[in-house]
């Protein structure tokens, strides 16, 4: 058994304080008047007693812990060692028969054991605490929302070592009326969230850090909208279930992100039990390496497929999601395939020699004011493309087949949204005779998604502004990436045939609103330290998106918030033909021409006023 030097020297102080307390003890028992046969008896006794408290010292752990740190865990165990220690005593003192010490000097002993014992220990912690603590050159005071144990945590994290945040706690505030007034850890519950902005004023609060994480999105939002109106900055605290595993302190607090924000609690599906019928499955996805293929692959894995192939056209992207994937599921077999969706020859071949049973079809060309200005292209790959994987899925016998689409293909105004309505109408038509169940899946803007407006209104603020948004009156509906490939795997459980799935996602927000709020939670005033700019709607948008057209209506399904849009009549010759003939000629269409068929295919596109094409 190896003792380091440290071990030793608190053995020798604990050997000083064990034979102090049996001295004190005989003082305080005879009032400083000790008979000297006390004395030579207790010096008769030490060499005896004084192995066993080390020997029970030692035993419980009082050597290698980290006494900077000790908590009541620390005292308890402090109690435990002295009180086995002084049982030695007793029993020692019973045997050798040296019972002419008084009864009370055994309990005064022990008392005075773990007052001294605890006190060399404990004292550490104050010592560093109060006198070896560092103070950091600028700190800012922070207020705490939410006295429970989310806020206690945050509290303790901070007064102990928050140097590194360079954070100071004032104070609490919670709406729990037994909690006002009361202290914890020294900080007074100073109010409600309705006090926030006097307290933020009156305090000087630099910082507003929210600990409730297991509160609903609709209370986080009715807290951040009161926090909003003054010039602190906002901090959040993650979610409960980090807390549960124990992984929560002050490096965890983080500024709060615009997912924060949603007009609504995020949809939260059960997907251990909906995305069974994709283990031990060959699963295809297109568009691998892109925002909403990527998370899909990677939520694919966790279900164990027998195969997952990676379809994608950008080799850089390819290469980084198999790298990912490589490294996080080593048990996957996984195939990256470089190819291009409208490459029918080698669609043709991947479903040939690897005969997927199910397919997710996220490949697309999304940018609205750029597919403007290449419809062409639009065509090729969101229509024709759609058409040869699809046609592909039912030659080879693919069991399910779900289609990325968007809110923009309903009455849609822009070249985008036409094509994507298309692809809708595409693999309607055929999936009619089809023994694949094909449905597609319709959902808003996919916040953080490649080239969505948050990363956008994030680089502007870095650039100090200003941030662009298009019209004061745009509105649009956000999910996360998360939501959106929950969405996607539930539907392909749901699915049998034809339908398109659509999610509650709320009430549409305010671009401007969103780049107010970050702004704000970037620390910012917007208007005064960053500017907001309106440039005009770009082609091909519209100020509302919608989700149904207004003869679609829907239908429940199992979950409370994804529907299944009644879709509108299809003239399915129509499609057949248009498409048919484009096909025969190899739609090289001049951008004219592309218009006209995509208006004769949707009679409900109506392109916006900017949106012309010479």
């Amino acid at each position: 058994m190896r003792i380091g030097r440290r071990a030793v020297a608190l053995m020798l102080l604990d050997t000083f304080l064990v034979v102090l307390a049996i001295h004190l003890a005989l003082w305080l028992r005879f009032d400083g008047v000790i008979d000297q046969r006390y004395l030579t008896t207790v010096r008769g006794l030490l060499p005896f007693v004084i192995p066993f408290y080390l020997l029970s010292f030692y035993c419980c752990r009082l050597y290698n812990r980290m006494w900077a740190y000790a908590s009541i865990r620390e005292l308890v165990s402090v109690v435990v060692a002295t009180s086995v220690g002084s049982i030695a005593f007793c029993s020692v003192v019973f045997i050798m028969d040296w019972r002419i010490l008084p009864r009370s000097i055994h309990i005064i002993n022990w008392i005075l054991v773990i007052s001294l014992i605890g006190a060399s220990r404990l004292g550490w912690r104050v010592v560093r605490h109060y006198l070896w603590r560092s103070s950091p050159s600028q700190t800012h005071r922070a207020l705490i929302v939410g006295a429970g144990d989310a806020g206690a945590m945050v509290a303790r994290e901070l007064l102990n070592h928050g140097n590194g945040v360079n954070l100071v706690p004032v104070g609490f505030v919670d709406d729990d009326p037994a909690k006002q007034l009361l202290y914890l850890y020294g900080l007074k519950v100073l109010g409600t969230r309705e006090d926030i902005p006097a307290l933020v004023h009156k305090h000087r609060i630099e910082n507003i850090i929210i600990a409730m994480p297991s509160v609903s999105a609709a209370t986080v939002r009715e807290i951040l909208d009161i926090c909003r109106t003054t010039p602190a900055k906002l901090k959040i605290l993650p979610g409960v279930y980090e807390i549960i595993d124990g992984r929560v302190n002050v490096s965890k607090i983080r500024d709060v992100e615009l997912e924060d924000l949603l007009h609504r609690d995020p949809v939260r599906l059960n997907l251990e039990e909906i995305a069974r019928y994709l283990n031990d499955k060959v699963v295809l996805v297109t568009g691998a390496g892109g925002s909403i293929g990527s998370e899909l692959c990677r939520q694919i894995c966790r279900f164990r497929p027998r195969q997952l192939i990676l379809l994608e056209n950008s080799e850089n992207n390819l290469y980084e999601i198999d790298l990912e994937l490589g490294d996080q599921h080593p048990g996957i077999n996984l195939v990256p395939c470089l190819a291009d969706i409208k490459d029918a020859a080698k669609i043709n071949l991947v479903f040939d020699t690897y005969r997927p049973q199910v397919v997710f079809h996220a490949a697309a060309h999304k940018h609205v004011p750029m597919m403007e200005h290449n419809p062409d292209e639009a065509v090729k790959n969101n229509v024709i493309g759609t058409r040869i994987v699809a046609e592909a899925a039912d030659r080879f016998g693919a069991e399910t087949f779900i289609l990325i689409s968007t809110d923009k293909a309903v009455n849609p105004t822009s070249v985008m949204g036409a094509t994507k309505r298309i692809a809708e109408m595409v693999i309607q038509h055929v999936g009619k005779n089809s023994q694949t169940r094909f449905a597609a899946v319709r959902f808003g803007n996919v916040l953080g998604s490649r080239g969505s407006v948050v990363p956008l209104f994030k680089k502007q603020i870095a650039r100090g502004g200003p941030v662009t948004v298009t019209h004061p009156e745009m509105k649009r509906y956000f999910m996360t990436i998360p939501e959106a490939v929950q969405l996607v795997i539930q539907a392909g459980a749901l699915a049998r045939g034809g339908e398109i799935f659509v999610l509650d996602m709320g009430e549409p927000v305010k671009i401007v609103d969103l780049a107010r709020d970050l702004i704000r939670l970037s620390g910012l005033r917007p208007d005064e330290d960053i500017e907001i700019r309106f440039k005009g709607v770009r082609p091909g948008e519209k100020l509302f998106e919608e989700l149904l057209t207004t003869e679609e209506g829907t239908d429940a399904t199992a979950h409370e918030r994804i529907f299944i849009a009644r879709a509108n009549s299809i003239d399915f010759d129509k499609v057949e033909n248009i498409l048919f003939n484009k096909l025969q000629r190899g739609i090289n269409l001049s951008k004219k021409e592309v218009i006209a068929m995509l208006k004769e295919m949707v009679p409900e596109f109506q392109r916006s006023g900017r949106s012309q094409i010479g």
